[in-house]
């Protein structure tokens, strides 16, 4: 597609005060484009240009652009008076923790932070100090947030992961400068599906957690083989370790009780984010008392600081209630409907792929879905490295934004419907890969 001029001045500008232009890199995509506006499933860039959205910023909006439910609860609080006060409790955050506590069955408590890398760092920091154990294990391809803990091990290239692990751990890989060597010998990196290797690290070192996406999500959709994550849960029951579900992505997404609620399986801490509060600045750690009462121990010894001055401030909270007041509407019928959505999406690009020759598996959860230009759906980091064609996905994802289909121009990045998508936006998507492929070639 052409190049925008205007985007890129704008990012040249900032790049004058911003490193790279942007206080998020992960949002730096060829093509550069810069958006003004959303509503519903679409957004217009600052040339004008309209497209049907599958970004959704990275995922948090399930209920689509400037809900008006949500805006309309903003605006209410911002009229009544409440800001930040930062002194004693307020009406809205105990408001947010019952909804999800009397709506999640194993939830009995919740606390509530700013972004997802906070609440997974203190989920870990919470961990090590009911276990009183040091070591955590991640997984390799994981996205857990941008703290020393778990900033490794993100799509690294086959040449330099080396060969497929059995029954171990792989080398920490940072993708971060700044982190201490010592502190690398606490963290275990392990392949997705891989109960064996959980099992010899836990023989190995005294693990105070396994931090993991029950599905990863931030390589597309690898999902979890059966019986994986119910063997996660017997080893930590036999090993003493806390489970914790990263369900920044998979949380209120895929059901009201994220995707513990869909595989039955549950963690002992849960971490939520993005689709809890439709894009505004909102996460929280979730579970039971006996372990989130931790950051309120009557032992000041073994007590976990919990502080932040913009915690459960008053619109993101506001944003949030509304959020889930939405999708527990008539017993959440907004998932029935975005799921039929989700299947006609993975039936129309199946069909399109095959109709044109093109070696593609679809996996989609489900509002969320990828394609892999592969033969079989991945199982694991290694599995997706060694057989997605990459180049292929990124020129198809770039004709698709030519053709007003916004998918994020970065390879095996997931694809989000929310719940203001509609059968036509559908059917002109599907119409657009249809055109897409007849500009891309292997």
């Amino acid at each position: 597609m052409a190049i925008s001029p205007t985007a890129d001045a704008i990012l040249q500008a900032n790049a004058r005060h911003i490193p790279g232009g942007l206080s998020s890199v992960n949002r730096l995509a060829n093509p550069n484009l810069v958006f003004a506006r959303g509503a519903g499933s679409h957004i217009w860039d600052v040339d004008g240009r309209e497209y049907i959205d599958y970004h959704g910023a990275f995922a948090p909006q399930f209920l689509g652009f400037n809900n008006p439910a949500v805006t309309e609860a903003v605006r209410r609080t911002l009229d009544s008076g409440a800001d930040l006060f930062g002194s004693g409790p307020s009406e809205l955050e105990g408001q947010l923790a019952r909804l999800v506590c009397d709506n999640i069955d194993w939830v009995e408590r919740l606390t509530v932070f700013n972004s997802g890398s906070e609440a997974t760092a203190q989920a870990i920091r919470l961990a090590r100090a009911c276990t009183e154990r040091d070591h955590i294990i991640v997984v390799e391809g994981g996205y857990n947030g941008w703290h020393n803990d778990v900033a490794c091990n993100l799509m690294t290239p086959l040449d330099r992961l080396g060969p497929r692990v059995e029954a171990g751990e792989y080398p920490f890989h940072p993708i971060s400068a700044g982190i201490p060597e010592a502190h690398r010998s606490l963290v275990h990196v392990v392949n997705f599906n891989d109960l064996d290797s959980v099992r010899r690290v836990c023989e190995k070192y005294p693990t105070a957690a396994m931090l993991t996406e029950p599905i990863l999500q931030n390589v597309g959709l690898i999902k979890p083989r059966d019986g994986y994550l119910q063997g996660l849960r017997a080893l930590a029951d036999e090993h003493g370790f806390l489970l914790i579900f990263d369900e920044i992505k998979t949380g209120f997404r895929h059901a009201f009780g994220g995707y513990a609620q869909v595989c039955g399986v549950r963690p002992d801490l849960a971490v939520y984010g993005k689709a809890i509060a439709s894009g505004y600045p909102l996460a929280a750690i979730a579970g039971p008392a006996r372990l989130i009462d931790y950051f309120y121990h009557p032992d000041p010894a073994k007590r976990v600081l919990l502080a932040g001055t913009y915690n459960a401030h008053p619109l993101p909270t506001a944003a949030a209630i509304a959020t889930l007041e939405t999708l527990l509407e008539d017993g959440g019928r907004e998932y029935k409907r975005v799921e039929s959505l989700g299947a006609k999406v993975e039936a129309g690009l199946k069909r399109t792929f095959a109709e044109n020759g093109v070696t593609a598996t679809v996996v989609r959860q489900g509002s969320a879905f990828v394609v892999y230009f592969m033969d079989h759906p991945p199982v694991d980091w290694h599995d997706l490295a060694a057989n997605h064609d990459f180049e292929f996905d990124t020129a198809f994802r770039r004709a698709m934004i030519a053709e007003g289909v916004y998918f994020f121009p970065v390879a095996t990045k997931q694809c989000s419907l929310s719940l203001a998508h509609t059968d036509a936006d559908v059917e002109q998507t599907l119409g657009a890969a249809e055109s897409a492929l007849k500009g891309v070639t292997r």
